[in-house]
């Protein structure tokens, strides 16, 4: 067959939602999006560790303490599961390690913001894992089907982080001023950052169009986005709070609320690497690979006589 032949094959594989797998013929466009797509989302599970593993020895009390580090290791197990999902396209899980150790890599850009409270680990639980679950939940039927499984699993578990985020600041909403007070900053930090994690607007985006039509991804950026504004008004209400944005209101003819404008100066400016903690996030992650030598290198050993004994 010809190339063109091939393509026409595949996309009429895609079209009948038929799972590519990973010995299948596939564009090398198709598998280059896949790599940078699946990659990064396994660089933001394991960036998104750092601002959680910080208040592990704050929270406050024992119970917290336990679902904090549950979660961290949920976290850890997705990017696993990614890097897994990455690795049957061809590319080694060593070489997109030291892409993202060195800068070179992206992750998502909500992780540069600053967990400056405990009532940040609800925000990050319920807005950020929130909006997480909105775009995931459709990965699970990702046309790719190594990266559609590993979805299946994660979604699940961060449906159970945002459950956790959400209690936490229902808990603080129900206490003191101070707790309210506290409860409210933290909204109003993480409001906007996390209305940023769908990405820029679906005709500034350039790769939105190609995914969409291979089924990698399955909902547009501003769908997305859109569907979780709709989902979040109704449970800040119950929690007695407001989301910092005076533009936001109901739009009886359109069935969806409007929003206002997303600083996309912000995101771009934070995704070159300027955002509030860039450097100290990397720096957290190329420390923490390198403090960790040792145990990759007793795995390999252990690995190897194992291996020899099988033999």
């Amino acid at each position: 067959m010809t190339t063109e032949e091939l393509e026409k094959k595949f996309q009429e594989r895609i079209d009948a939602e038929e799972k590519i797998e990973a010995k299948d013929w596939m564009p090398a466009d198709y598998r280059k999006t896949l790599i940078r797509q699946i990659s990064q989302h396994a660089h933001s599970e394991v960036v998104g560790m750092l601002p959680e593993g910080n208040w592990v020895t704050r929270a406050p009390n024992l119970k917290r303490k336990a679902i904090l580090l549950a979660k961290i290791q949920d976290e850890a197990g997705h990017g696993l599961y990614l890097y897994s999902a990455a690795e049957t396209l061809g590319v080694e899980r060593t070489d997109l390690i030291d892409d993202l150790n060195s800068g070179k890599a992206k992750y998502s850009s909500i992780f540069n913001y600053p967990a400056l409270t405990w009532a940040d680990m609800g925000a990050v639980g319920w807005l950020v894992d929130g909006a997480a679950i909105m775009n995931q939940v459709a990965l699970c039927r990702t046309s790719y089907g190594p990266y559609a499984r590993a979805m299946v699993r994660i979604c699940k578990e961060e449906s159970f982080h945002q459950r956790q985020g959400y209690d936490i600041l229902l808990t603080l909403s129900k206490g003191n001023d101070a707790q309210k007070r506290m409860c409210q900053d933290a909204i109003n930090r993480w409001w906007w950052p996390s209305l940023m994690m769908f990405g820029p607007p679906d005709a500034n985006s350039p790769h939105s169009a190609q995914s969409l039509k291979w089924k990698i991804k399955r909902v547009s950026n501003d769908e997305l986005r859109q569907r979780f504004v709709d989902m979040t008004i109704p449970q800040c209400n119950i929690l007695g709070m407001t989301l910092p944005d005076p533009k936001l209101v109901w739009n009886q003819d359109r069935g969806h609320h409007d929003f206002g404008e997303i600083d996309w100066v912000e995101f771009n400016n934070v995704l070159k690497g300027n955002g509030p903690c860039n450097k100290e996030r990397l720096e957290a992650r190329l420390n923490a690979h390198n403090e960790g030598a040792w145990v990759r290198e007793a795995a390999m050993v252990h690995a190897e006589k194992r291996a020899r004994k099988i033999a």
